[in-house]
């Protein structure tokens, strides 16, 4: 796919199932384990911390991935998750219903356990994360509300883990679509945002997807645009060679951003 990839090439060729077996399966050579080690470890800190904490998190763009909620349940009483594509948030509901079929998040959860202290067993981390997530909603980061036609009180805290840069064809858009999303959130709340450096395109399955290539820079200039005072911005970069064939990006960063003002 030479062009930027649109809502037709998202809703008919990316495949959830294909996206969760090449990035997903922890300590197994996955190409997503310096990734998920990282950001992991990072999100740990950052909910388990006492100061990012509430009665509601919106993730934007969950894809079929539960990785980034894992720790976030246990700082929010509610967790509404959303995506653009109708495929990604039936496999995330798989997932949320427990019914056959779904992915196996076992190394991903064993591995958030240890980090907090294995304080509950896997098991009861599966179960504390699928009671506290209260609605699955369509989203998209381009529109003004993203999450419309639905309406929600404003938020305690906005996550989104790689998802910007990959609905976003050009720094303008990415900056429109920040703004829009940080409607949801309240002010004085957080934002939490994930995601990858330097990245041009990524493989799912067979198919090539563009990805916006960002900088952290651009990153500051983005996110205190849209009203934000940064608090911490964790950048690492990428050591494993033997991705270049999947993905081009060249690192990672973890971002917290309090919300001063409305953009």
């Amino acid at each position: 796919m030479s062009d930027f990839p649109g809502e037709h090439e998202y809703q008919n060729l990316f495949s959830p199932k294909a996206y969760l077996d090449s990035f997903f399966h922890l300590g197994a050579g996955s190409m997503g384990d310096e990734y998920l080690y990282f950001v992991l470890e990072q999100l740990a800190a950052i909910f388990n911390s006492g100061k990012v904490k509430g009665d509601t998190l919106i993730d934007i763009g969950t894809g079929p991935s539960i990785y980034q909620l894992l720790s976030a349940c246990e700082a929010f009483k509610n967790i509404i998750v959303s995506d653009f594509t109708d495929r990604n948030r039936e496999e995330f509901n798989v997932w949320l219903k427990n019914q056959p079929g779904a992915f196996d998040w076992s190394s991903v959860i064993n591995h958030v356990c240890q980090l907090e202290g294995d304080r509950i067993s896997c098991q009861e981390k599966e179960e504390r994360l699928r009671k506290t997530i209260k609605q699955v909603l369509k989203c998209d980061v381009l529109k003004t509300n993203p999450i419309d036609p639905v309406t929600i009180p404003k938020v305690d805290c906005l996550l989104s883990c790689l998802c910007l840069e990959a609905a976003c064809k050009d720094f303008e858009t990415y900056d429109t679509s920040l703004k829009n999303i940080s409607k949801l959130l309240k002010l004085g709340g957080y934002l939490v945002l994930t995601g990858v450096l330097g990245n041009n395109y990524y493989l799912v399955g067979e198919e090539k997807f563009s990805s916006l290539k960002l900088n952290d820079a651009f990153l500051r200039e983005a996110i205190t645009g849209a009203g934000y005072s940064i608090e911490n911005f964790h950048l690492y970069n990428k050591t494993e060679d033997s991705l270049e064939d999947k993905a081009d990006f060249s690192g990672y960063f973890v971002i917290i951003a309090q919300k001063e003002r409305d953009a």
